[in-house]
């Protein structure tokens, strides 16, 4: 019994110690054929809870186990496991815990804090004035004098939470663009404690959308966008929580802003899971309406460690843009690390000398003490907002062409700025230079969308080549860009893409280089002192700007370095098993040929002038085209019966009956479609609210839909098109629907009890309740169902309902009255009730957990579970 008690105690404090081993979870990642219901059948067969779908990750889904130990360094063993085995289950993982580091720059303990700072005191944004020290500008304020403040764009900061209530993020906070996967529940408030450790996230916030003109604090970048926060960084880091934020609302976030990545040591190597790397792609895929949804990441602070951001799988990633950062004077700041995947640059902080970002902080707080490439990411995200509220229909890539074209090398000092040759500069260190947020909301204006995507890969033979120390080796592989497959061919170049097989006894002793064929050099990786590690690269993939439209035709070549940092075995040599070159692009030029790719290259010989406003849309310049014979008129044009010619509808329309701006019947992607005046707008007018469902139905418009004066007709209305009981059915997409000012009490053959603030057409879309409502899961109810308590009252929610971790619950904590099934209460808690019990451990072995106090520890809590109650 001793031995027994020896061995439990001394493995609980093994496993409290071991840090450096894989932490696996509880959690899994289920990929199911047959929908929600099969993987319902399949997490009950083998004793999981089906926590739903992986954000948009279709068939794939979250799998949680209650009697599976929360955290352990072994992978679980048990009757769950047999679930691998089961043919219905296409994919399953067990999910680990990832190491996440926010990129913020530890400066001086001694940050000063300023209540009420000034505005003069933004001098990133201020660089321009004969007072700043700042030798050039980002042009923020030009942007701004034209009108672009990010209205109507909606920016999400995936972190550590945002502080909702804070006065200078409470005006532009936006509910639906936030979520806390840390807590599950819709509130992102960060978790506060003595050293405001969760501080990143409301940070980053308040660079972007921090409220203008309210007496306090700060002005963001996009001051009029919307903030979100999704709190996913305050505990476990699992592929799935990535994977779900990531993913959360793609058709109503635009810009999500990621300040952290794996560890900056030197020695990690590290990226996306596979359900991230899914994420990822369905974004761009299916983000913004098919647009594709913008990711924008922080670079890296490993300067000082030697790390380099292409070992980050994040920044290294064709979806991200990754933000490099300068001091005020145009240097390189200590954090920098050197990357060829870098696109663009913003300031941020120096040495201790050089000044910091300001921008809000915890508790209703400012500070003058943010930095790193933290800060970097955020500023971009604001630029891009000001961009898409520009030109509301630019797509992913889109932005990427912008930021190539308009960033610029100015006073940014680095000794590796080059010409490539497609006449673009370019540096390892802060890629095609600082942002120039004017030039980018001018460009944008004018935009009109670069040439479809294509890939193009070829994979080297695979044959073994052996590193040897102190030499180069020089292997090539001869492209023709696809050019026999059209589907495929890349004759411009966008990213470049080198993926590695390399076995290697000291994997930080290495560099690689890639020439292009016009001789542009990019340095994929350099050494790094600290990364020992044997294991090589395993289809790792390096990525490059630096051939940003240049030819894809022709010889590349990569050369692998050997430079033994230290004493090691001569006779053990690195080998290089394959490599594969992978180039993404356009067939066409993506500037010189924007109308040939389009469907009205071969339609229109005339077109009529118009002098209407833009309304942010951009007007494709006249240009020759052919005339052919068609059968009917496509999208985006009506027929001239008399002329018997096919002619162009006003911009942004998808149907029409006329040129005029009023004479639309739908509209293109991006845009609404405003009945009163049969036009198509970038923004609903003040009063109307965006019906943008995911409803394909579409119906013939009856007359008595061009108004709807109250919502009592409104639900009347859509009554009446619809056999569901569900008055709020979506049966139009991209409409703008009249706001209701007054809520509404509507019953429906006593079935259905709708209080509501009308925001959408959905009733699962409430942000506030009328009183004597509670909000819960986005309804509003009368009292809080089971499962439910309510919550403390806020500004905004003055009344809503908090889910907790049992049966029935009078608050948060251990607060339960009633268990689920399977569980027992114990002392407000519910406990597993297999596991609560001392039938199955001896009465000695448990008095001495209790006088070793170790029933604070879930573990032996709920082992002992009878002794621990009396524990006190």
């Amino acid at each position: 019994m001793h031995l027994f008690v020896v061995f439990m105690l001394s493995t609980f404090v093994v496993c409290e110690t071991l840090s450096s081993r894989s932490v696996f979870t509880n959690h899994w990642a289920v990929r199911i054929i047959g929908g929600p219901k099969e993987a319902d059948k399949l997490a009950s067969k083998y004793g999981f809870t089906n926590l739903g779908q992986i954000g948009g990750l279709e068939d794939h889904y979250h799998f949680h186990h209650s009697r599976v130990v929360r955290r352990s360094t072994f992978a679980a063993r048990g009757a769950h496991s047999f679930i691998h085995m089961d043919p219905k289950v296409g994919w399953i993982q067990q999910q680990i815990v990832k190491s996440r580091v926010k990129r913020y720059a530890r400066s001086d303990p001694d940050f000063i804090y300023f209540n009420d700072p000034k505005w003069s005191k933004l001098w990133y944004i201020h660089s321009g004035d004969k007072t700043s020290q700042c030798r050039s500008e980002m042009n923020i304020l030009a942007a701004w004098q034209r009108g672009y403040t990010g209205r109507n764009v909606v920016v999400t900061i995936l972190d550590d939470g945002i502080e909702r209530n804070h006065p200078d993020l409470a005006q532009n906070y936006d509910q639906l663009a936030s979520y806390d996967f840390n807590g599950n529940d819709h509130d992102p408030t960060p978790r506060y404690d003595s050293s405001n450790e969760n501080k990143h996230g409301t940070r980053c916030a308040g660079e972007v959308a921090a409220v203008a003109n309210n007496s306090h604090c700060v002005v963001g970048i996009a001051y009029n966008a919307r903030i979100g926060g999704i709190r996913m960084l305050d505990g476990d880091v699992t592929d799935v929580v990535e994977a779900k934020s990531l993913g959360i609302r793609p058709d109503y976030i635009d810009i999500y802003s990621a300040s952290w990545g794996p560890d900056d040591d030197g020695k990690t190597v590290d990226g996306p899971g596979p359900l991230a790397k899914q994420a990822f792609e369905v974004g761009i895929k299916k983000g913004r309406k098919g647009l594709g949804s913008i990711f924008v990441w922080a670079s890296g602070n490993g300067g000082r460690q030697g790390d380099h951001c292409s070992c980050d799988g994040y920044t290294n990633s064709i979806y991200t843009i990754s933000v490099s950062s300068s001091t005020e004077n145009g240097n390189k700041p200590w954090y920098l690390e050197v990357c060829s995947s870098t696109l663009a640059t913003t300031y941020s902080s120096g040495e201790f000398y050089d000044r910091k970002i300001v921008t809000t902080d915890l508790r209703q707080r400012c500070t003058d003490g943010h930095t790193g490439t933290s800060v970097s990411a955020p500023m971009v995200a604001g630029v891009i907002a000001l961009t898409l509220e520009a030109n509301r229909l630019i797509t992913w890539r889109d932005v990427q062409h912008l930021l190539v074209k308009t960033s610029r090398p100015v006073h940014l000092q680095a000794n590796d700025w080059k010409t490539n040759a497609a006449g673009h500069k370019v540096s390892h260190l802060f890629g095609f230079g600082l942002v120039d947020a004017e030039a980018m909301v001018i460009e944008a204006k004018k935009w009109r969308s670069v040439p479809p995507h294509h890939t193009c890969t070829k994979i080297s033979d695979c044959k073994t080549t052996y590193i040897r120390p102190e030499q180069t080796l020089n292997a090539t592989i001869s492209s023709t860009g696809c050019s026999e497959q059209p589907e495929h061919h890349v004759a411009f170049l966008e990213h470049v893409v080198v993926r590695v097989f390399i076995d290697h006894p000291r994997r930080g002793d290495l560099e690689i280089s890639l020439v292009s064929p016009a001789g542009t050099r990019s340095q994929l990786l350099l050494k790094r002192l600290f990364d020992n590690s044997n294991e090589g690269f395993k289809n790792w993939e390096f990525m490059t700007v630096h051939c940003w439209g240049e030819r894809a035709e022709g010889t590349w070549t990569l050369e692998i370095s050997d430079s033994p940092s230290q004493l090691r075995n001569p006779e053990v040599l690195g080998k290089m098993k394959e490599w594969t070159l992978i180039l993404y692009g356009t067939a066409e030029h993506p500037y010189q040929s924007h109308g040939s790719h389009s469907r009205s290259h071969m339609l229109e010989v005339s077109s009529v002038q118009s002098t209407e406003p833009t309304l942010g849309i951009p007007q494709p310049e006249e240009q020759e085209e052919e005339e052919t014979c068609i059968s009917h008129c496509p999208l985006g044009y009506f027929e001239d019966v008399e002329a018997r010619r096919c002619r162009r509808c006003h911009r942004g329309c998808e149907r029409c009956v006329g040129h005029s701006p009023h004479n639309c019947r739908s509209c293109r992607r991006g845009l609404f479609f405003y009945a009163l005046e049969s036009s198509c707008v970038a923004a609903c007018p003040s009063g109307y609210f965006p019906d943008d469902g995911e409803s394909e139905e579409r119906i013939e418009e009856p007359s008595n839909c061009y108004v709807i004066n109250n919502t009592i007709s409104y639900v009347k209305y859509m009554l009446s098109l619809s056999h569901d009981l569900n008055p709020f059915q979506e049966i139009y997409r991209f409409r703008c629907f009249k706001k209701q000012n007054n809520n509404v009490n509507y019953t429906f053959n006593d079935s259905f009890n709708y209080t509501f603030f009308l925001t959408g057409p959905g009733m699962k879309e409430c942000i506030h309740c009328a009183q004597d409502f509670l909000l819960q899961e986005w309804r509003c109810v009368r009292k809080c169902a089971a499962g439910y308590y309510e919550c403390e009252k806020t500004e905004f929610l003055k009344r809503m309902c908090c889910k907790c971790n049992c049966g029935n619950c009078q608050g948060p904590g251990a607060s339960c009255t009633q268990c689920r099934n399977g569980y027992n209460l114990v002392d407000g808690t519910c406990i597993v009730s297999a596991t609560c019990n001392n039938g199955r451990s001896d009465e000695v072995f448990c008095e001495m957990v209790k006088f070793n106090r170790l029933c604070e520890k879930k573990l032996f809590r709920q082992f002992c579970c009878r002794t621990c109650r009396l524990a006190g």
